[in-house]
């Protein structure tokens, strides 16, 4: 493959992406959106006819200095990294490049923060805010999907209804990397769907001028999207006096941290959440110090009595 300048090598980068991988359009844009930043400096740096292997290792740590130098988060900087680091095995591979920049270089030390989740009765209060409206009922059906199937909010805005199986109780849901599960629902996410789909949907779905297969509507009878269930969030958020910065993510967290508290295996939690590693999925096995003592009097042989002469 004959690519002369940076640009040109980001355009095939950009059709791999699309043609070869059917990366996800959140993935895809995140990589542009990465690399253009990149190409930007490259030209800045050395001009725009620059070939990527121009690019050395010691170009990139510039470029991590300028970002540092922008104030830009740690995590920020070790996600372009990783695009950086995709995009040069990419050309290595299709002999574009005679090497890779970015492999020596170490992403920076990311500080540890755990999810931010809510307890279940603060929960609760929030799920009991929406009224009985046909948005209400949206609305209140959107959490308890939200937190009974641990579904990202963008999972959530692209289901149809087709994608909805009440009778047995789980969303046939499209995750990243184009990975497709099913996610259970309980009995409380049942119950609220049942009643928008009965009472609230077509209501909403007469304002839409032409048939919308979308499973969550807005009050135009469109597709709902992800900043609408953003912002009815943060509205029942602050109707409940709850704490600011609880998002729809927050909810997914919820889900994860409140099975792992009440003895759900990590593995199957992983299989709900849609991870591809496990190590994702560790970060919410952040219980408290009460918990774990209850834990441990209950596995542990010797951890509820004391010993006996025999068993000294």
């Amino acid at each position: 493959m004959r690519v002369n300048t940076f640009a040109e090598a980001l355009e095939e980068f950009a059709s791999y992406l699309t043609g070869e991988k059917n990366a996800a359009p959140g993935t895809l844009k995140a990589y542009l959106t990465d690399l253009r930043q990149f190409a930007s400096f490259i030209e800045k740096n050395l001009g725009p006819t620059a070939h990527p292997n121009e690019v050395d290792h010691l170009l990139v740590r510039r470029f991590l200095g300028w970002l540092n130098g922008q104030r830009q988060q740690r995590s920020s900087m070790a996600r372009k990294l990783v695009s950086l680091r995709v995009f040069y095995r990419y050309l290595l591979r299709e002999g574009i490049v005679d090497r890779n920049p970015v492999d020596t270089i170490k992403a920076p030390r990311q500080p540890k923060r755990l999810p931010q989740y809510i307890s279940y009765p603060d929960l609760l209060r929030l799920l009991e805010i929406p009224v009985h409206t046909p948005l209400g009922l949206r609305d209140r059906a959107i959490l308890e999907t939200l937190y009974a199937s641990g579904v990202r909010v963008g999972e959530l805005v692209n289901l149809d209804l087709d994608d909805l199986d009440l009778k047995g109780g789980h969303l046939r849901v499209m995750g990243k990397g184009r990975r497709e599960r099913l996610a259970p629902l309980g009995a409380a996410a049942r119950a609220a769907l049942e009643e928008y789909l009965r009472s609230a949907r077509p209501l909403l779905e007469r304002k839409g001028r032409r048939p919308e297969r979308a499973l969550f509507l807005n009050y135009r009878g469109g597709r709902l999207s992800s900043r609408g269930i953003r912002e009815r969030l943060e509205h029942y958020v602050r109707k409940a006096s709850l704490s600011a910065g609880i998002c729809p993510h927050t909810l997914r967290h919820c889900f994860a941290t409140h099975m792992l508290e009440r003895g759900a295996d990590l593995r199957a939690v992983q299989e709900l959440l849609g991870h591809a590693r496990l190590s994702s999925t560790q970060v919410y096995t952040h219980v408290n110090p009460h918990r774990l003592r209850e834990v441990y009097d209950l596995a542990h042989p010797r951890a509820g009595k004391a010993l006996t002469e025999e068993e000294t």
